[in-house]
C-alpha cells in the first residue's frame, strides 16, 4: 500500500523555480504512485516583500538583487523557459517581463486553502503571471484567476478588498522563516525531510522512494 506524506510546499507566485518545483514534484508523484501518495500544501514566501505596487522591470530588478548583466538575465529565463516548457508549462518572462509584489496574492491562496481550491489558484495565479504576463497583486487578475480556479468571485472580492488574512499570512512567513527558509520552492515532507530548489522529476521521485523505503 503506497504511504501517505504530507508535503508543505512554500513557494512565491513570482518565483519560476517555483513553477518548475511543483511540477516536477507533480510528475514524480505520479510516476511514484505505487508508493507514496501525497497532499500538498502551499505556504507562502514573498521573495520582495517591500515591492511597490507598480513593480519593476526584471532586468533592472535581477541586476540589483543579484548582480547579473542584462545578458546573463536573458540566457537564465531562456533556460527557465526550456525547463518549465518539458514540464508543460508556457513561460514568456522577456527584458520588458516585470516583478510585482505577491502579498494580496498571497491571502488569496489562504483562503482558497480553507475553500478547497488552493492546487488550482496557484496554477491560476501561475499562468496569469508567467504565462500571460499579468500582475498577480491586482484586484482584476485575482478575481479572475479565483473564477478560473472554481472559486467564488464574489468572496475573492471581499478577502482582496478588506484585507482578510493579512495577519495569518504574516504568521506564516514567520513560522517557515524561524525553520530555517531562506530561499524557494522549500518543499518539506512529513515535518522532516526538505528538499530545495526546482528539482528535475527524478530527484523528486528518488527522494519520495527513499522516504517511503525508510518508513516501511
Amino acid at each position: 500500500m503506497p504511504r501517505m506524506l504530507t508535503i508543505d510546499f512554500v513557494s512565491d507566485i513570482v518565483c519560476p523555480w517555483c513553477v518548475i518545483g511543483l511540477k516536477g514534484l507533480e510528475e514524480a508523484l505520479a510516476r511514484a504512485g505505487d508508493a507514496v501518495t501525497a497532499e500538498i500544501r502551499f505556504h507562502p514566501f514573498e521573495l520582495n516583500p517591500a515591492m511597490a505596487p507598480e513593480g519593476e522591470n526584471i532586468v533592472e530588478h535581477i541586476g540589483r538583487k543579484y548582480g547579473a548583466t542584462p545578458e546573463q538575465s536573458a540566457t537564465t529565463r531562456a533556460m527557465i523557459r526550456e525547463r518549465a516548457a518539458a514540464l508543460g508549462f508556457t513561460m514568456v518572462m522577456g527584458d520588458e517581463s516585470r516583478i510585482y509584489n505577491t502579498f494580496d496574492a498571497h491571502r488569496l491562496l489562504h483562503w482558497a486553502g480553507l475553500a478547497g481550491g488552493q492546487r488550482a489558484l496557484k496554477l491560476a495565479l501561475f499562468t496569469a503571471y508567467f504565462t500571460e504576463g499579468k500582475n498577480p497583486g491586482t484586484r482584476a487578475v485575482l478575481l479572475a484567476a479565483a473564477e478560473q480556479a472554481g472559486l467564488d468571485p464574489a468572496e475573492a472580492a471581499r478577502v482582496f478588498d478588506e484585507g482578510t488574512y493579512a495577519d495569518a499570512v504574516r504568521a506564516e512567513e514567520a513560522l517557515w522563516q524561524s525553520r530555517g527558509i531562506q530561499s524557494v520552492p522549500a518543499i518539506v515532507i512529513d515535518q522532516r525531510y526538505l528538499i530545495s530548489g526546482g528539482q528535475p522529476p527524478e530527484a523528486f521521485e528518488q527522494a519520495l522512494r527513499q522516504i517511503a523505503a525508510e518508513a516501511a
